[in-house]
């Protein structure tokens, strides 16, 4: 075959013969899995999809109409920098590792395989969702998110294939045969084995899941594993999307629902009440938070220590890069009661990178806070605190409520249907989630967007039906 034209790359796999033949054998597994599992009664429509074709600024993407499975999922790592150098860790400023040191072999398959996990992961989740489109407009950006995350699954299979012999090739079939919310083969991550079931959770999910992703990948991006960092730093071009449509989905969202508001009682006109969408983002956030891994974490220290994964913006925000002496302090839970702990800063790093996260996070509340108020609304959206609903890390197995207070098991019990989605909120979502198709027209609980896609209009036929 035409390799290029099947598998765009910048990784010369024209040359290298044994590559070639692992990644020929899995491309057809890849396909089936693609079929079976991938956005389901869509596989056969032309879509307005932009495809890597190079890492160019300039001229990465290309925008035309393709079916799914004719996609050229590409290999691409951002261009070597000469005399790359290790940037943090014990091993600071020694060259940059271009195999697989013995001694961290676990630890980086580990790192690439749990990452790799998370792509088809999403796409499964999101399998049934196209058949409940607002508009042509989202079901194309849906179906823009799941290729791409097909993509950056090829980026760690490459890795795994490439780096990691007989062992690699197992953990990239493996990705395969894992699927999300199966009880005997679960995807790897919690957050990922959650119903993703409707366009509301869809937003939250593309909002905070994603964003985790951009943070686990920055992270990754200063790993002294240099084809590591250089296929994270080229990832991070197109997960920026992924949070465009969570984050401008639940804007439009709540900009529609503020709408009917004035018009009257949002649930009879059609529209999603706000404590609906509030108790959305109270899941989803939560469930992303455990996503970075517990407070106090000795493999977090391990793999700063080894110069595998960094902090965000490692070299651009930090001057201390060994982090030897330094401490950090945070909230636990001792005798029934939240008390201050000083962890060594290595210990920490998982803590610091959420921290980052949920900064960010709260960027997203004040622009949806903004569509309020410039609907004239007084209400107002939140993010929960971050003990609250947590499955993992120091806060498990406590009580919190919305504003991270501990409580009793009993009264979490009580109160939990104000502050998380339930059934009957999931059934009300769910109700309104009519397939919309016409060019130009939306569903009547959404707005629509701002601009179309790359400078076509919201009437444009993003997906040919």
């Amino acid at each position: 075959m035409n390799l290029y034209e099947r598998i765009p790359n910048n990784v010369n796999l024209s040359e290298d013969k044994k590559l070639q033949r692992a990644l020929e054998k899995w491309l057809p597994n890849y396909l089936d899995w693609w079929q079976e599992m991938g956005p389901d009664g869509f596989q056969q429509k032309d879509v307005y999809l932009r495809t890597a074709i190079s890492v160019e600024p300039d001229g990465w993407a290309n925008f035309d109409f393709v079916k799914m499975p004719d996609y050229r999922w590409g290999i691409f790592l951002k261009p070597a920098e000469p005399d790359a150098k290790i940037g943090f860790g014990d091993n600071y400023g020694q060259p940059a590792y271009q195999e697989v040191p013995g001694e961290f072999r676990n630890s980086l398959r580990r790192i690439i395989v749990t990452q790799g996990d998370t792509e088809p992961a999403s796409v499964e989740q999101q399998r049934e969702l196209g058949k409940t489109c607002p508009s042509l407009y989202d079901l194309r950006n849906l179906f823009q998110v799941n290729v791409e995350e097909g993509r950056h699954l090829w980026a760690m299979v490459y890795l795994l294939q490439r780096y990691f012999g007989r062992d690699g090739r197992d953990e990239a079939d493996a990705l395969l045969e894992r699927r999300s919310g199966n009880p005997d083969k679960p995807r790897i991550l919690e957050a990922f084995n959650q119903p993703c079931d409707d366009w509301l959770n869809f937003f939250c999910f593309t909002m905070f899941t994603d964003r985790d992703g951009k943070y686990q990948l920055s992270a990754l991006a200063e790993s002294g594993f240099e084809p590591l960092a250089r296929t994270c730093q080229f990832m991070l071009t197109e997960e920026a999307h992924h949070m465009f449509v969570g984050d401008t989905g639940l804007n439009r969202v709540v900009k529609r629902t503020a709408q009917l508001m004035k018009e009257g009682d949002v649930r009879q006109l059609g529209g999603i009440p706000l404590d609906i969408i509030q108790k959305h983002i109270n899941f989803w956030f939560s469930y992303s938070l455990d996503l970075f891994g517990g407070e106090i974490s000795s493999n977090s220290a391990d793999f700063f220590a080894a110069g595998l994964k960094g902090r965000y913006k490692e070299q651009e925000q930090y001057e201390d890069h060994i982090v030897a002496e330094q401490n950090f302090t945070m909230k636990v839970v001792e005798e029934g009661q939240l008390k201050d702990r000083e962890v060594a800063m290595r210990n920490a790093l998982n803590e610091v990178l959420r921290t980052e996260y949920v900064r960010d996070c709260e960027k997203g509340l004040g622009r949806w806070n903004k569509t309020l108020a410039d609907e004239g609304m007084s209400e107002r959206l939140f993010l929960p605190s971050s003990r609250f609903h947590r499955h993992l890390g120091e806060y498990a197995g406590h009580h919190f409520d919305i504003e991270g207070n501990l409580i009793g098991a009993e009264e979490f019990e009580q109160r939990k249907a104000e502050w998380l989605p339930t059934m009957a909120d999931r059934e009300y979502v769910r109700s309104l989630m009519h397939p919309v198709v016409e060019p130009g027209k939306i569903a009547n609980w959404i707005a629509p967007p701002a601009t179309g896609i790359k400078g076509k209009p919201f009437e444009f036929e993003y997906v040919r039906l």
